[in-house]
């Protein structure tokens, strides 16, 4: 199992320099006049960036169990920065949070163009580096909900990005009075620490719970959107598909679904300090997925499968070759999800309950599906396709 206490900074050196300062601005503040929120914001990220520069000691591995900025400070409550933005989820979060009035902030990553479509939708941008600490305090001035979207791609070291990120960005959050922070994990990740991804996800679960600030986890299942290039493309281009000859279940969610639950619970205080497990209506296995889309679609799929015991070898072998490390951490991660456990929740109920919601809001997969294949398959006539072309995608 990885272990995340020797390499974590120094959190409570962090916290006990930032706790300092910030009250000793606070009581000078108070003897002058009242400040807005946003002001002792920007103090304290002028602040942080020294910290940061100044940090050399050991420490724990925790978090402070002491809030560093206490609720109550000023800041408007629509007032939200979304991270990982541009992603399958964080976008649809984004849209989600204008359509009902609030003020959007979207961390990016620098580049050239920047999410050009966030600003035409009404949102803002800045730029920021996950992995450079100091680039982040600017991008939280005047916020008062973070919802933290972001993960590691592909070709990315996740390390780097889905624990030490984290764990910065949750410091900065405490220390800079951020009186939400909305993070995504993945359901049942407790129960696989040995799987990097999923121990990561579970020890920034517990790292946010001690930060002090009020926090809201959302365990995710699966999304749905990742199912149409994995299976309903291929069905229709027939072409082969990759399967498994086990029976996992996931209860699948269109990630607009997740944006709306996501928004519930950055509204609701019923939510503030729990951990939600976020499913779909019904879970599904790989083989009944295809089925539905060899239902809908017209076409027999032609599928390989391959063998959970191959998956589990190759993993092994990877472990001893430092530059397949990456790859052994993506099969372990596949390993898991072929090893016939269900991603589902049985208190979905109550969920709904503390999100003020009903399960009839919630797409189907059935649904959804439906939705796809009717759109492609009307657009594929009108062009005089036929659903063997292999160069078209809606």
């Amino acid at each position: 199992m990885m272990s995340f206490t020797q390499t974590a900074p120094q959190t409570s050196a962090f916290f006990t320099g930032a706790s300092k300062m910030m009250n000793a601005s606070r009581r000078q503040s108070s003897k002058t006049s009242s400040s807005s929120s946003s002001h002792h914001q920007r103090a304290a990220a002028v602040r942080f960036n020294t910290i940061v520069r100044a940090e050399g000691e050991e420490s724990s591995s925790k978090p402070s169990e002491t809030p560093i900025a206490p609720a109550g400070t000023p800041v408007r409550k629509t007032s939200m920065l979304v991270i990982g933005a541009t992603g399958t989820l964080g976008r649809q979060v984004v849209r989600r949070a204008l359509d009902e009035g609030y003020d959007v902030r979207c961390l990016v990553r620098p580049r050239q163009n920047p999410a050009d479509f966030l600003r035409d939708w009404g949102a803002t941008t800045v730029s920021a580096d996950l992995t450079k600490p100091e680039t982040l305090p600017p991008a939280f001035v005047g916020i008062h909900t973070i919802v933290d979207a972001s993960t590691a791609r592909p070709e990315e070291d996740s390390y780097a990005i889905d624990w030490e990120a984290k764990k910065n960005t949750i410091q900065i959050a405490a220390a800079m009075g951020i009186q939400k922070y909305v993070f995504y994990s993945i359901d049942k990740c407790e129960k696989y620490r040995d799987v990097p991804l999923m121990n990561m996800k579970y020890a920034v679960e517990e790292y946010l719970k001690a930060s002090g600030m009020n926090f809201v986890v959302l365990r995710l299942c699966g999304f749905m959107q990742p199912l149409i290039a994995g299976y309903a493309v291929p069905v229709l281009e027939e072409q082969s598909l990759w399967g498994t000859d086990d029976d996992t279940k996931t209860a699948y969610l269109d990630t607009q679904d997740v944006a709306q639950m996501t928004m519930a619970a950055v509204r609701r205080e019923e939510a503030n300090g729990k951990v939600l497990t976020l499913a779909g209506p019904k879970a599904y296995t790989v083989n009944q997925v295809i089925q539905l889309c060899e239902k809908l679609g017209g076409n027999e799929a032609k599928v390989s499968k391959v063998p959970v015991l191959l998956l589990k070898f190759t993993r092994g072998l990877t472990r001893f070759f430092q530059w397949t490390s990456a790859a052994s951490d993506r099969l372990a991660f596949a390993e898991v999800l072929s090893s016939g456990v269900e991603f589902n929740s049985d208190k979905m109920a109550e969920t709904y309950e503390i999100l003020g919601m009903d399960e009839s809001e919630t797409t189907t997969l059935e649904q959804y599906m439906e939705e796809y294949f009717s759109k492609i398959l009307k657009k594929l006539k009108e062009v005089g396709g036929e659903s063997r072309q292999r160069d078209f995608y809606l």
